[in-house]
């Protein structure tokens, strides 16, 4: 199938036009002509007619928004995805943020940090602080969130293999601030399943790493009841090389998998599926994005009726956005002001929650602060000036978000079948895995063939001058990172760090509630990378 993003040049033939998942798009779209499902067409594609499919603002099955008043009685949440380098810089950072109208933090790590790894392990060498923050103990965490009241902000932590030792760490500091647990807000992503689809920083076996998700999914049930203990990601997928249809099959299958797990550890349905949050890429085909973020909301309101008999509360899919990574280009990297721009336009017009814009410069650097700024400024423009946020789900009722919607479910459906069939999201991973390879190998020969015009990359092309961009002293920042872990450690009772970690092995060899010892063992100063070896030691390593 040759599928096209748009027109090709020279090519006005008729069904030659597709989105970017290769939907093939008519001309004009009309009520009563087949664009919108009869009831017969309905009961084949598993998608119930117009008028049940749209709905109302705030009612089942939430294809126009979870609220009823959407953005007219409060906008989404304007986050900043920051964390580089030492916790010190980046709080910094979120200082300035803060004053420039962000009203949520949102914490980046380095990669040693997201594989378990402390900054003097043999195997960060060289990785500290590059692609996020280095937090290695208690005291990292303590720095991050310097002069920060916890229970002012919202912070969500992207974070997954390492989630329950870092909000373990996060819960400490907020006991310093005399915070009380039900008093901090945020999310952790926590979304283990999808390292082993699309992202790779998984570190134990499937198995274990589903227990340690749910029990921190379960712990903050009960104890964090204003923490979203996790965020299904499809962003991850689509960054991998996803279509639209194939990032929402996906993420919703991860999701199941992870509300059978809660279930079957004897939580209460309604005690945890509210505070469940997603999270999307919003890329660059505006109307294909603004169906699929509706095509997502109702897909999962209808999943967890059909599967759970959840109450409506409870099927409403919370989600945040962020703008795609993977379409900023380092060609001519001005340009990708504009793309966050429809981006961001995309998430809002589909119905966000919250939304963090990239920094024009991505593609390039860790975000320079005045692409940091002129990101946030996207989101307030969007809010206050562009007249998007006057009136809910400004879009329905358009034939062609309709029919795409309704064809993007349809697609997600059928992948659910094929999923279920494999026995679940964590026996399906192969397949998910191939599907997404599949279409990132397509959309880059499209790309190669001109099939798919990137401006500055394959079309309108310049010779430019290189972009000179500074960057950090990472080896000085290694080391001073390395000083401090030595003196954290020196300052510490090893005894007492030592009985922690003890309670932490004999949790994992039980059935008990990982998160009490891990939050006992970062109060005792044990370091991120000595709890993860631990559980490596009880666990072993996933071998993929």
């Amino acid at each position: 199938m040759n599928e096209r993003r748009g027109r090709m040049k020279d090519d006005t033939s008729e069904g030659r036009f597709r989105t970017d998942s290769g939907i093939e798009v008519d001309a004009v779209y009309n009520p009563g002509n087949g664009d919108l499902p009869d009831a017969a067409e309905a009961g084949e594609i598993g998608v119930a007619g117009h008028a049940e499919d749209l709905g109302q603002p705030g009612q089942f099955p939430f294809t126009r928004g979870i609220h009823p008043n959407m953005y007219r009685g409060r906008l989404w949440t304007m986050r900043q995805y920051a964390g580089f380098g030492t916790a010190e810089d980046t709080n910094e950072r979120y200082h300035y943020l803060l004053t420039q109208g962000t009203t949520g933090l949102s914490v980046a790590f380095d990669l040693p940090t997201q594989m378990g790894y402390d900054s003097d392990h043999a195997i960060a060498k060289g990785e500290v602080g590059r692609v996020g923050v280095a937090i290695d103990t208690v005291d990292d965490m303590r720095t991050l969130f310097r002069g920060i009241a916890l229970d002012q902000v919202s912070t969500s932590m992207t974070i997954n293999s390492t989630a329950a030792i870092l909000v373990a760490m996060y819960l400490s500091v907020g006991d310093e601030q005399g915070v009380r647990k039900d008093a901090l807000a945020g999310t952790v992503q926590n979304d283990v399943l999808k390292e082993y689809i699309a992202r790779g920083t998984y570190i134990f076996p499937v198995e274990p790493s589903l227990r340690l998700a749910t029990d921190l999914m379960t712990f903050c049930a009960t104890e964090v009841p204003r923490w979203n203990s996790i965020s299904v990601s499809g962003y991850h997928i689509r960054e991998a090389g996803s279509t639209a249809p194939q990032e929402v099959a996906f993420t919703l299958a991860n999701g199941l998998a992870y509300v059978e797990r809660v279930l079957a550890a004897g939580i209460g349905l309604e005690d945890f599926a509210p505070r469940l949050s997603f999270f999307f890429a919003a890329h660059n085909d505006l109307l294909e994005e603004v169906a699929k973020f509706r095509a997502a909301r109702r897909l999962w309101a209808r999943l967890m009726k059909e599967r759970f008999d959840a109450s409506d509360r409870s099927c409403r899919l919370r989600f945040h956005t962020q703008t795609g990574g993977s379409t900023l280009t380092a060609q001519q990297p001005l340009n990708n002001v504009v793309r966050v721009t429809v981006q961001a336009l995309a998430a809002a017009l589909g119905g966000t929650q919250s939304l963090h814009t990239n920094g024009f410069d991505e593609a390039l650097t860790l975000p320079t602060e005045e692409a940091a700024k002129l990101a946030v400024r996207t989101q307030q423009i969007l809010a206050h000036e562009s007249g998007i946020t006057n009136t809910v789900d400004p879009l329905a009722g358009s034939y062609y978000v309709e029919a795409l919607t309704n064809k993007i479910e349809a697609r997600a459906r059928a992948y659910l079948a094929e999923i279920d069939g494999l026995g679940g999201a964590a026996k399906a991973i192969g397949f998910m895995q191939n599907e997404i390879h599949y279409s990132a190998y397509r959309h880059q020969m499209q790309i190669e063939a001109k099939e798919r015009l990137v401006v500055g990359v394959n079309v309108h092309e310049e010779e430019e001058e290189p972009v000179s961009m500074a960057s950090p002293d990472f080896s000085a920042l290694e080391a001073g990172q390395k000083v401090r872990l030595e003196d954290f450690k020196k300052g510490r009772d090893s005894a007492d760090t030592s009985q922690a970690l003890e309670g932490v092995r004999a949790a994992a060899r039980s059935t008990d509630n990982l998160m009490p010892p891990i939050i006992a063992a970062v109060r005792a100063s044990a370091t991120l990378g000595e709890i993860s070896d631990l559980l490596r030691e009880e666990w072993g390593s996933h071998d993929p």
